[in-house]
């Protein structure tokens, strides 16, 4: 969960400074949208995740069986992703980077997972989006989750910036060349560490790259 200076003056600071304690301020428990999807995972399959933040995602992925990478904005964040990796008994090939720097490589992995990575305002946004269907293989698999504009008004999760939210129409016309197996607006409650706590707007998608 991190990345650019849209929504911070330096991002890479900030996310060190909130990451730089020994709580797991978004759980170490996988987010519960990626988590829904444990049957169309494969063992052995290549997977990248985006801004993984303190590795809840890519470690419960690595357990699935699957080769994870991931990468964050913040080393503090990366560190804790690390030793979480450990504890668990899993290997996760961990990068700090920047979305915007990284190399991405092209049709290189059979899932993508994106899990509220609303730092971005909507030029990053759009950026992120093409690199993540760049780097999926034909027939791979995104996965992505975030808050929706009704958030706003819970304030119990996410950046409160209208433009980093997302709507149904939005995703379906960043995703548009794939095939969408699921597009699902809903309301939850979560329970993700401190940050995320409470009644959620959420939409959640899950995409095949053709």
């Amino acid at each position: 969960m991190t990345s650019q200076t849209s929504a911070f003056a330096d991002a890479a600071a900030t996310w060190d400074q909130r990451f730089a304690t020994d709580e797991f301020i978004f759980g170490q428990q996988p987010n519960e949208y990626l988590r829904a999807q444990a049957a169309l995972l494969r063992p052995g399959s290549r997977a990248l995740c985006v801004a993984d933040g303190e590795g809840r995602n890519s470690v419960w992925l690595a357990r699935q069986g699957l080769k994870v990478d991931a990468f964050d904005i913040s080393a503090v964040g990366v560190a804790k992703a690390r030793r979480l990796a450990a504890q668990a008994g899993v290997t996760v090939d961990y990068a700090v980077a920047d979305g915007d720097a990284l190399a991405w490589p092209r049709e290189a992995y059979d899932l993508v997972a994106a899990i509220f990575i609303q730092f971005a305002d909507p030029p990053m946004r759009a950026r992120l989006f093409a690199h993540m269907v760049d780097t999926l293989r034909p027939g791979g698999l995104l996965v992505l989750q975030g808050y929706r504009p009704e958030q706003l008004a819970n304030k119990t999760g996410g950046p409160p910036r209208e433009s980093h939210m997302y709507t149904e129409a939005m995703l379906r016309e960043s995703f548009a060349g794939m095939e969408i197996l699921e597009l699902r607006s809903y309301e939850a409650e979560l329970t993700e560490g401190t940050q995320h706590r409470g009644r959620s707007a959420l939409i959640g998608i899950v995409a095949r790259k053709r």
